[in-house]
């Protein structure tokens, strides 16, 4: 039973640079109960994973070690899958002016307000 319930959870795709970010971010997805692709740190990583498995929703940097996200961004927001924007690069405005559907949080963004997100963006995809 445990089994099947592992294969259920939602797949959460994390893309940030910043080491300690990315594990933060990572550890906190993990603790809602959800499995964690990556953490990758730059977008052409993270294009390589979608192309095996499309993840159910992705929290992503705006700056990568190799460059801005937002063709990854048009990647995923093509494929249906929900967003959210960690970035100290954008501001949430900005980035909802861009993708009006993805979620948006500056760095850095308390960890409550970020769960809050995590959740809203697990209630947006399409299982």
């Amino acid at each position: 039973m445990a089994s099947q319930a592992d294969t259920n959870q939602p797949t959460v795709l994390v893309v940030e640079d910043e080491f300690i970010i990315a594990l933060d971010l990572s550890e906190t997805v993990r603790d809602m109960g959800f499995r964690v692709e990556g953490p990758y740190a730059n977008k052409d990583h993270a294009f390589i994973a979608i192309d095996q498995e499309m993840p159910d929703f992705a929290i992503l940097d705006v700056m990568t070690a190799d460059g801005e996200v937002f063709p990854l961004a048009d990647a995923l927001t093509d494929a249906g899958v929900p967003i959210i924007f960690h970035s100290g690069h954008a501001t949430p405005r900005e980035l909802q002016e861009r993708y009006p559907d993805a979620l948006a949080c500056s760095k850095p963004c308390p960890p409550s307000k970020l769960m809050e997100m995590i959740s809203r963006a697990k209630e947006r995809a399409v299982h």
